[in-house]
């Protein structure tokens, strides 16, 4: 009876030293312990097994594999049901694209390329590196045709408690040039106004043309054709607003000395302010050449020349 009484405290005291499987742990590095595998692993749980997965991977453990770990180091403890497994994962995270962008920067430029040059990257796929480290990158071999811009490098990817990485990078270089630039797309006729144009350096290759370069020469003008954004504009593309269009009816304004006449006229063809367009004397069916004022407003100057709209009769005199 006595022994049948202690059976139950010897089960429970084995149970109490047996070790429990985790199915799923966070590394903090790249070996694999056997703590990571089992808690209560015993005197052993800080033994090395062996490499982990890369940062970002994971590497699945199953029961046969789990069984012969624990034997080997004297773990209390064997599988349940052959679905018995553990998940390891090492969390990472992409190197960013700045990063890698900075030291091919260093590297190209000191094999000739400009400073401020753009750099494209098609394609790339950045690697993985550990979720909380501090990675460092650095270009070990460059092959930099200057003539064409194409390169081709070597980055290798250092960081705390991780095996160096080593990945084949390849883009193009261009030279940038700092120019005026479009807001957002715009239509044609718009009239810019300064939220529109921004200084950025852009590919010089985009600058063609007579360009404007300055911010303070593009606003105020109205473009003559619709423009994506982020395009320079050049100075063929600007014009100054118009303030009289074809068909509105105006104000002339003729000035002499000691004599100011005014009346109204039709602007025969659009103009800007301090362009000279025909205007027609709707009364005198004369057609005069007129500076434009401002919007709807014209100064006919007394020597202006004059001559006649179809179907209008002679004698007819400046208004």
């Amino acid at each position: 009876m006595r022994a049948l009484f202690l059976l139950p405290l010897l089960l429970a005291a084995a149970g109490a030293d047996a070790a429990t499987l985790r199915p799923a742990t966070t590394l903090h590095g790249p070996l694999v312990l056997l703590r990571d595998l089992f808690d209560d692993a015993g005197p052993n749980a800080g033994r090395v097994l062996g490499p982990g997965p890369a940062p970002g991977g994971r590497i699945v453990v199953e029961a046969p594999q789990l069984a012969a770990i624990a034997r080997q180091f004297g773990v209390a403890w064997r599988p349940v049901s052959k679905g018995d497994r553990a998940v390891l994962e090492w969390p990472g995270r992409p190197l960013p694209r700045q990063e890698v962008v900075a030291a091919v920067r260093l590297a190209l430029v000191a094999s000739g390329a400009a400073e401020d040059c753009l750099i494209e990257l098609p394609g790339f796929n950045p690697p993985l590196v550990p979720l909380e480290a501090a990675p460092r990158a650095d270009v070990t071999q460059l092959d930099y045709e200057s003539g064409t811009g194409r390169f081709t490098a070597v980055l290798s990817v250092l960081a705390p408690g991780m095996e160096p990485v080593n990945t084949r990078v390849s883009g193009r270089v261009e030279d940038t040039i700092e120019l005026p630039v479009t807001t957002t797309r715009l239509n044609a006729g718009t009239v810019l106004r300064p939220e529109d144009v921004h200084l950025a350096r852009i590919p010089a290759t985009l600058a063609r043309g007579e360009v404007v370069h300055d911010v303070a020469d593009a606003v105020g003008m109205q473009i003559k054709r619709s423009v994506a954004a982020g395009q320079p504009l050049t100075t063929a593309d600007l014009a100054r607003p118009v303030t009289v269009v074809r068909g509105a009816t105006v104000q002339m304004r003729l000035q002499s000395p000691g004599l100011e006449l005014t009346g109204q006229g039709v602007a025969m063809e659009a103009g800007a302010t301090g362009e000279r367009i025909r205007v027609l004397n709707p009364t005198s069916r004369a057609v005069l050449e007129a500076e434009v004022l401002g919007p709807n407003l014209v100064r006919i100057a007394p020597n202006a020349p004059v001559r006649l709209a179809r179907g209008a009769g002679a004698g007819v005199r400046v208004p």
